[in-house]
């Protein structure tokens, strides 16, 4: 649904997007992850036709978007992270003024944006838009981007600035939309809102995709140290593992830690077994994609 082939952008000589290669199934929810100034605004700029790119090209259900932004426009929904809307207009209003650019007849909009504002809970609200708190004007947002029924929706950033309620909310509504058979694609650098609602993920440091693939898959890919942890657990003391593969071992009262260059839990048990014990816990302990991203991101800051 969502294809780019090195999608560059340059600016003053410095790549903002560098080369992207990315592809998003029909119906997915893809989260797309980075820090602050890593290039994930850039990116949908180009993907939604508002930036044009340097070098590379972005198809949206096959259509080139340099060369027919407005075919792209005509199926797909955007939520910008700078939501703007003419204060002195209430949310039915503001709706109805965006709906012209999609030439909707005007019975059709009118019961388009009903659908709407009950949809994202502003059903009734007659108040300007100069009165909203942000999570009201994030779901108007949502609904300004669902006017014309898109295809596809992007997201920058969608639950920034929100109280815990308002995550919420938009959460329930991505997961909605996503088992209505549409295809999301959402900006965030909170590792949190990805991981709550996304079923596939990318993450973009310095311009770069680095990683794509489910939670799991980006994980594996990030981790740099290919050694793991296990812990085993015994009914009594445990023995003194000897194994050359063991880099360092803990011992706790039954327990142990052990950080080893490979998976050794038969070898592990088999030794248990032969102290005539039995073995309670043995496990290996993963790495959670918190650490990894933080490593590789932040360099474990």
């Amino acid at each position: 649904m969502i294809k780019t082939t090195n999608l560059t952008k340059v600016y003053d000589g410095v790549k903002a997007v560098d080369s992207l290669n990315l592809a998003v199934d029909k119906g997915d929810v893809f989260g797309f992850l980075g820090p602050n100034g890593s290039g994930k605004t850039t990116t949908m700029g180009m993907m939604i036709g508002e930036i044009e790119p340097t070098s590379g090209q972005c198809f949206i259900k096959d259509i080139d978007v340099l060369r027919h932004p407005l075919d792209v426009k005509r199926i797909i929904g955007y939520m910008p992270d700078g939501l703007g809307f003419y204060e002195n207009l209430n949310a039915r209003q503001n709706l109805k003024f965006f709906s012209e650019f999609y030439d909707l007849p005007a019975a059709k909009a009118d019961q388009r944006i009903t659908e709407l504002l009950k949809y994202v809970g502003l059903e009734g609200v007659e108040k300007k838009t100069e009165g909203y708190s942000r999570g009201m004007k994030q779901r108007l947002g949502l609904a300004q981007a669902l006017l014309n029924d898109p295809e596809v929706i992007f997201m920058d950033e969608p639950t920034n600035g929100l109280d815990p309620q308002g995550v919420m909310q938009v959460r329930n509504i991505i997961k909605d939309l996503s088992n209505n058979g549409k295809t999301i694609f959402f900006s965030s650098h909170i590792l949190e809102e990805v991981r709550q609602v996304s079923k596939t993920v990318g993450i973009i440091s310095r311009g770069k995709l680095i990683a794509h693939g489910t939670l799991d898959e980006v994980r594996h890919k990030l981790q740099k140290d290919q050694s793991m942890t296990i812990v085993v657990k015994a009914s009594g003391p445990l023995p003194k593992f000897t194994d050359p593969r063991i880099i360092d071992v803990s011992y706790y009262d039954g327990s142990a830690t052990i950080h080893t260059k490979d998976d050794i839990r038969d070898d592990i048990s088999a030794e248990i077994e032969r102290n005539h014990l039995h073995v309670r816990e043995l496990r290996i302990e993963e790495r959670s994609l918190e650490d990894v991203f933080l490593e590789t991101i932040y360099g474990g800051a």
